[in-house]
């Protein structure tokens, strides 16, 4: 395990340069993890950290890619989605809604698979928990190649929801993610090599 000295400011810059540069040395790099040839970029030690967790949350907050009063619910994707999405829709006011990996929801839902760097995965939301033209904020721990991401928007709008943009902690450059979400608004509080 390595501290990541490769990680550039993006949005984080909102925070000032302390707790930017606090923040990011909390982020870990593992090699090969959870397969050979990739770089796990770990935030773990940041959320356990109260300080961290604390920047992190504020950074979000503060980046918004819309304004508050834009969006209705918040999303997050299992797991680390899970993390921060419930603590930022409690502190803008807005209910959250938990995007689940395939099989953790009782029937009936709605249902995306996606590509991941290394695999497939699929998605899911409940039917009933997200009600016709409801405007979401979607939040992740990281953007890679945008397939999961692409695939949250999908559940939200085949279950008659609105993509209101996107939130991420960190964004892995040379993937092509932010490409692949098209127009919506989207922010990262950092961003790093693949």
């Amino acid at each position: 395990m390595a501290q990541s000295d490769d990680i550039k400011v993006g949005e984080l810059k909102q925070v000032g340069d302390d707790d930017a540069a606090y923040l990011i040395s909390l982020i870990r790099t593992i090699p090969d993890f959870p397969k050979k040839g990739i770089l796990f970029r770990d935030f773990i030690p940041a959320m356990s950290d109260p300080r961290g967790l604390a920047i992190i949350l504020d950074a979000m907050k503060r980046t918004l890619p819309v304004k508050p009063e834009d969006f209705d619910l918040v999303a997050g994707l299992e797991a680390r989605g899970f993390l921060i999405g419930p603590q930022l829709a409690t502190d803008l006011g807005k209910g959250f809604l938990p995007m689940r990996k395939a099989g953790k929801l009782p029937e009936p839902t709605y249902s995306q698979e996606y590509a991941l760097e290394y695999g497939n995965a699929r998605i899911e939301i409940e039917r009933g928990s997200l009600r016709p033209g409801q405007r979401v904020l979607i939040v992740d721990d990281l953007i890679a190649t945008g397939g999961s991401a692409q695939a949250a928007a999908r559940l939200v709008e085949q279950a008659g929801g609105q993509v209101a943009g996107f939130s991420f902690v960190m964004e892995l450059n040379g993937l092509d993610g932010r490409k692949a979400l098209g127009a919506y608004p989207v922010t990262c509080l950092m961003n790093m090599p693949a």
